[in-house]
């Protein structure tokens, strides 16, 4: 069903073959339908310090460490670097208007993949851009058996975030895999162009209110319009050679 999409991957990154061991999953947009809090978060606390963010910002640049879009956003519009210390206060404010929000549910579809492809003998692994410890602290208990912190990739862990490769390149080394070994469960354009810079066959979930053709413009090898047809296929993807 898939064969001309892993062809295309195998052979564009000169790889002898393609033999998943491991799934790499995004956390917010991903796991938990978390993006409507974190839109309700981060406006009100852009608008406040003066820094102009719409909602379809929040999705766009979903997956960047968030001090990192804070710094990105003040220097486009105020021409002027903002010091680290100023970044990490904003989100700070950020991060505490999110926890009062109520609890995020799991995303439909996506406990069940993930207990297919434990079955399958992959490991799973979260990269994550989001530095929301109020979530980070709930992986173990929300997917008991499934996530374990150990193999868990936050903002705390990279110098980085996404768009550079560096935070799945960190989630390959903890799984101990290789490029061609893995596969990418993205939501954000962002998160698809960094597993895509890591060599890693990424699938493209679309959660939000950017069209599929932004996920594939940023290189998705596969792109579904949720997670259970994802689910749905996965019986059909794991099998091919």
């Amino acid at each position: 069903m898939f064969e001309k999409e892993i062809k295309e991957y195998i052979e564009s990154n000169g790889f002898g073959a393609f033999c998943p061991k491991a799934a790499l999953f995004d956390m917010d947009g991903v796991l938990y339908n978390s993006m409507p809090n974190q839109v309700r978060a981060w406006l009100p606390t852009m608008q406040k310090h003066g820094i102009a963010m719409t909602e379809n910002d929040v999705y766009r640049f979903e997956g960047m460490r968030g001090v990192e879009t804070i710094k990105m956003l003040a220097y486009q519009q105020w021409d002027r670097h903002i010091s680290d210390e100023e970044a990490e206060n904003i989100y700070a404010e950020k991060s505490h208007l999110f926890a009062t929000f109520p609890k995020a549910v799991k995303i439909r579809g996506v406990e069940e993949l993930m207990r297919k492809m434990k079955a399958d003998g992959l490991m799973i692994v979260v990269v994550t851009g989001s530095g929301q410890q109020s979530l980070l602290d709930k992986l173990e208990d929300d997917f008991g058996g499934l996530i374990h912190g150990h193999l868990v990739v936050s903002s705390f862990d990279v110098t980085r975030g996404k768009p550079n490769p560096e935070p799945y390149l960190r989630g390959l080394q903890k799984a101990g895999v290789q490029p061609w070994e893995a596969i990418v469960v993205e939501n954000a354009p962002l998160g698809v162009r960094a597993g895509v810079a890591a060599n890693i066959f990424t699938v493209a979930v679309n959660s939000g209110p950017l069209p599929n053709s932004v996920l594939a413009k940023e290189g998705a090898n596969l792109v579904f319009s949720k997670m259970t047809e994802l689910c749905d296929a996965w019986n059909d993807f794991h099998r091919l050679p």
